[in-house]
């Protein structure tokens, strides 16, 4: 050990070992106790009321306990539940759910765009924390109607998310639109590009740009919904997401309970393919706890 130097006394140099040694293990503590959030999920259970026109409904139980219970098994801090598309914008079984855990849980809703600032304000503090755009299969929304206007204002007021599921063609167009008006975008499951294009789709080539607005977040989730070679898709998608958008702009969600794929999917494997796909462990540390302030966890 170097000597204290000239006019430093010992018990003032062991006094500065002591109070390194407590930066180290505070920093110690501090990532030990990041959290580890899942940033997409359904509950549901088949007593509730479906939605008209949905293209899918399921024909078991995803409840509350059972979705808590997967998250203890994996050890995961933190999720965030999406109104699934079949429940429509009836999400009082999000609103329910969310309240019975105390803060462990976010929600994404899904509201009509002539919901008042009041049904919103009342979601916010059920710990609803933004809106999702389940596009599959739908028409693009006219963002320029007044309807739209309103609600991406009052998106925007609160802080709130706005998150998209749509081909990645589509979103080109889309996603300019949006961050026109201010609000922030997330992005379901790689931005979801042509199957047999992969990386080299046209479209997923414009979400890569629009990491360098510092306002979009992509959810590295659900490899299976990109193909049958989702995997290997998304091995050659993540380092290009990563050097695009960043660590803390990269979300890790379950997608529990992997509806339309529960034959082949389990939570485990999708965790566990987190580990496949992001092999340094302080990287996929920082994936699983970069969602804490967009969440608001």
């Amino acid at each position: 050990m170097t000597l204290p130097q000239r006019g430093v006394t010992r018990r003032q140099f062991g006094a500065s070992l002591a109070s390194l040694a407590t930066v180290v293990a505070t920093t110690a503590r501090s990532e030990a106790a990041l959290p580890e959030i899942d940033t997409h999920a359904h509950v549901f259970h088949r007593g509730l009321k479906l939605a008209p026109g949905r293209r899918y409904a399921p024909d078991y139980d995803a409840p509350l306990s059972l979705y808590l219970e997967q998250l203890d098994r994996n050890a995961m801090t933190n999720g965030v539940l999406v109104q699934p598309s079949f429940l429509g914008t009836d999400n009082s079984y999000l609103v329910d759910c969310l309240k019975q855990t105390n803060g462990r849980l976010r929600g994404i809703a899904v509201v009509d765009p002539a919901v008042s600032a009041d049904e919103l304000r009342a979601l916010d503090r059920a710990g609803v924390i933004g809106i999702r755009l389940n596009l599959v299969g739908q028409p693009l929304p006219d963002l320029a109607a007044s309807e739209w206007k309103g609600l991406l204002g009052n998106v925007k007021a609160m802080s709130w998310q706005i998150e998209i599921q749509r081909n990645a063609a589509d979103l080109a167009t889309l996603v300019p639109q949006l961050l026109d008006h201010g609000v922030t975008v997330v992005l379901d499951h790689y931005a979801l590009p042509d199957p047999e294009l992969g990386v080299t789709d046209p479209g997923f080539q414009s979400v890569l740009k629009f990491g360098a607005t510092r306002n979009v977040w992509v959810k590295i989730s659900a490899p299976y919904r990109n193909g049958p070679a989702g995997e290997s898709f998304a091995g050659q998608a993540y380092p290009l997401l990563r050097s695009a958008y960043g660590l803390d702009r990269l979300l890790w969600g379950s997608d529990w309970p992997h509806t339309q794929f529960e034959a082949t999917q389990t939570y485990a494997k999708n965790r566990q393919f987190l580990d496949t796909l992001v092999v340094d462990a302080s990287d996929r540390a920082r994936v699983l706890a970069s969602p804490r302030p967009l969440f608001r966890f």
